[in-house]
């Protein structure tokens, strides 16, 4: 963790998830896995300190491996929001709890998670990240639906959980990555970059945003014209040259990714070094911050300006808008509370951001969050959270956008804002000319 004045500190190193790191199958009936998964999650993962009557949230993301960046930072960012909420009385004098746990961005500790946190009776399911964990915790959602258990604000703009019979047990308060390719894709197009490869992460995350390009171009009478992909849980040290060259050779005008951010930021390494330097755009998932700081690090290596022609897109508005209220609140509470660092869950030196995209958005989750426990008459009572969530039909939040919830519509933001790197940072885009072939 960074100091005030540049020092560091270690995190204590917490359990490893033993048998059930990585992708392995179990043999067996359902209830005797489940009851296995429980086990795990109930002997390896120590709950935070939490007192009846506390109103709790449960969250799972991968604090280690290639998400543990998006996972330290979407935490820290709701925590700066429940810590104020916290010290001003909490919610009907009850103070907001957030268990979290860690689930290496693997769908069998995940489900693991999830069953040890309805077990340890929390009031809701909180900002959960990635969809290959979320997707494969739906139908857990549905088996639990006598328990009125809902997943509010996961960490992941896929489909499944914005259709049927899923949609029902989630909210969702970002777009999605159909949403986002879109805006890509429109964009490049517009400007002449018609002959676009796909780059993405070989599962469900990464065909989602493969299937968003696919719609994106064939509503403009277009195709994919080459595509790669790289194994989930890929670091920055891996070699994407192959994958480089597989799309080189077809001479692409642009190239969308969908991935995580230690892989991506190899990616746009080996791409550059291969002189393959077409625009490279990135969905809101890779943490345009974390990204940003391994290229702005590997870029002396190389004599060469690793930011040049990369592009992302966002969920929400840029933290460096001070034009918005919730940007100036963001920027002010993680002055006050953006220390919290979930110890027990990070493993070795972590650097934590001042501000990042990904703070920001923790913090509007856990905002909105506030404002439906509020709505409830007693914030304990998980039968009375759909009804409070669907009733901010017209939540001003302070973004210039109202949240917007209502039955049969559990997606309450959908905009987008595509964004470049001047002067080392992301900033929005005022004129996508400049990226014209």
């Amino acid at each position: 963790m960074e100091l005030p004045h540049g020092g560091a500190v270690a995190a204590r190193p917490t359990l490893p998830n033993g048998p059930f790191r990585g992708r392995r199958a179990f043999a067996g009936s359902l209830p005797l896995v489940l009851a296995a998964l429980l086990s795990f999650c109930l002997a390896g993962l120590a709950a935070p300190a939490a007192r009846a009557g506390d109103i709790r949230l449960g969250m799972s993301a991968g604090f280690h491996g290639p998400t543990r960046g998006l996972a330290v930072e979407l935490y820290r960012g709701a925590m700066a929001y429940l810590d104020h909420v916290n010290a001003e009385g909490g919610v009907d004098g009850k103070k907001i709890v957030l268990l979290a746990r860690n689930d290496d961005y693997d769908p069998l500790p995940a489900i693991a998670n999830t069953i040890a946190l309805v077990e340890d009776d929390v009031v809701a399911l909180f900002s959960y990240l990635g969809t290959p964990t979320v997707t494969r915790v739906l139908p857990l959602l549905k088996s639990y639906g006598q328990k009125d258990i809902s997943l509010f604000f996961p960490f992941t703009g896929a489909q499944p959980q914005r259709e049927p019979p899923y949609d029902q047990y989630v909210f969702n308060l970002r777009a999605s990555y159909r949403a986002e390719v879109k805006a890509l894709v429109d964009a490049l197009v517009t400007v002449g970059r018609t002959k676009l490869a796909v780059f993405y992460q070989a599962d469900a995350y990464g065909r989602s945003g493969w299937d968003g390009a696919r719609l994106a171009l064939a509503a403009h009478g277009l195709s994919i014209l080459a595509e790669a992909t790289y194994r989930r849980g890929s670091s920055f040290e891996t070699d994407m040259r192959p994958q480089v060259e597989a799309l080189k050779k077809y001479a692409p005008d642009a190239v969308i990714s969908v991935g995580a951010y230690p892989a991506c930021a190899a990616f746009i390494r080996d791409a550059r070094a291969a002189g393959l330097d077409v625009p490279i755009a990135n969905v809101s998932f890779v943490g345009s911050d974390l990204l940003l700081r391994l290229l702005l690090r590997e870029g002396p290596r190389f004599g060469r300006d690793l930011t040049a022609n990369l592009i992302n897109s966002q969920v929400v508005p840029s933290y460096e808008d001070v034009s918005l209220s919730a940007v100036r609140q963001y920027r002010r509470l993680m002055e006050c509370y953006g220390d919290r660092l979930p110890l027990d869950l990070v493993q070795g030196e972590y650097h934590p951001f001042r501000f990042s995209q990904v703070g920001f958005e923790g913090f509007l989750n856990a905002k909105v969050m506030v404002e439906i426990l509020r709505r409830m008459p007693n914030p304990l009572d998980r039968s009375q959270l759909r009804a409070a969530a669907e009733s901010l039909t017209d939540l001003d939040i302070g973004i210039g956008r109202p949240v917007r919830f209502g039955p049969g519509q559990h997606d309450g933001l959908d905009q987008v804002f595509l964004t470049q790197v001047v002067s080392d940072q992301f900033v929005p885009i005022r004129d996508f000319s400049v990226f014209a072939k």
